[in-house]
């Protein structure tokens, strides 16, 4: 790895299906290197992602919720490999956009960052979803997902600050609204900070919603003006949603005993259609600026 290679790190489980396009997305934006954990897939995502030249893989039977839901085999590696580099920790169903991605790579967002004396980059995560029943329209591998799932929620968000950690907490958007509309408080969180400048004692302690040291979590201005933001376009809702939402609830390995997954699985027998007349179609990140959910901040 050269000095300035970004890095991309990522845990997963038999996500083969979407492999191809998560590789070209960010490869396009200018990521150099993949560290991946793969949680014992059994669909060829590993002999897959081995077969690639950029990317380093790392395997384990072991359970994903002892290792805090992935962190901790994140935080290892990051701390051995990441000293030094800007890395970008995502899902394999999110996607980075941030100010001017349209004409400007990855490495010119980090090189404003540096010159900004900026450590770190939240993006909040954007729920995106089809018009229509979720698994009307097959994904094919290689599909940009976003060509199936280019809807979002412009507006149903709730905001509060974490004050022992410094950071805002985001919920909302469509999960919250067909999925935990009886507990919204329960919904997931939103809010996350996926690209930072690495350095051996920083820890991710909760996905990539807090950091530690507590200063990273500082990625709003709380002066009342605007610091640069990002957003994670979220292409969770596809045709194979049901399938992985059944496997994620046999294994439990999520967060609260799977609540999550418990209550996806007990409204997607209803065949639910998440789009409503208030929904907005993605268009590109300045559509998103306007909406108030990401900005450019003084970044000209």
């Amino acid at each position: 790895m050269a000095r300035n290679d970004i890095l991309l790190f990522t845990v997963l489980r038999n996500e083969r299906v979407r492999l191809d396009y998560f590789l070209k997305y960010y490869r396009d934006m200018g990521v150099s290197h993949f560290f991946i954990v793969d949680n014992d897939s059994d669909d060829g995502s590993r002999e897959f992602l081995a077969a690639q030249p950029d990317v380093s893989i790392w395997t384990t039977a072991r359970s994903y919720k002892r290792a805090k839901f992935g962190i901790d085999w994140l935080n290892w590696l990051q701390s051995k490999y990441a000293h030094g580099y800007w890395i970008l920790t995502v899902d394999v169903d999110e996607f980075l956009v941030y100010p001017f991605c349209d004409t400007r790579p990855l490495r010119a967002l980090t090189d404003w960052l540096d010159a900004s004396s900026i450590r770190s980059f939240s993006a909040m995560l954007l729920d995106m979803y089809p018009k229509g029943p979720i698994d009307a329209q097959p994904y094919r591998e290689g599909q940009d997902p976003l060509e199936i799932a280019s809807w979002f929620d412009s507006g149903n968000y709730t905001i509060a600050r974490n004050h022992k950690y410094g950071n805002l907490w985001i919920q909302g958007g469509a999960r919250a609204r067909a999925f935990f509309a009886d507990r919204p408080e329960r919904a997931p969180a939103l809010n996350k900070i996926p690209l930072v400048k690495w350095r051996r004692p920083y820890a991710f302690i909760s996905s990539t919603h807090t950091l530690l040291p507590r200063g990273l979590n500082l990625v709003f201005d709380e002066w009342g003006g605007e610091k640069a933001s990002g957003c994670l376009l979220h292409a969770k809702f596809l045709d194979t949603f049901k399938e992985k939402s059944a496997e994620e609830l046999k294994r439990r390995q999520h967060y609260a005993n799977s609540y999550e997954y418990r209550s996806y699985a007990s409204k997607l027998a209803e065949k639910p259609d998440l789009w409503c007349k208030w929904s907005e179609k993605y268009i590109n990140w300045r559509q998103l600026e306007i909406l108030g959910i990401m900005s450019r901040g003084n970044w000209a």
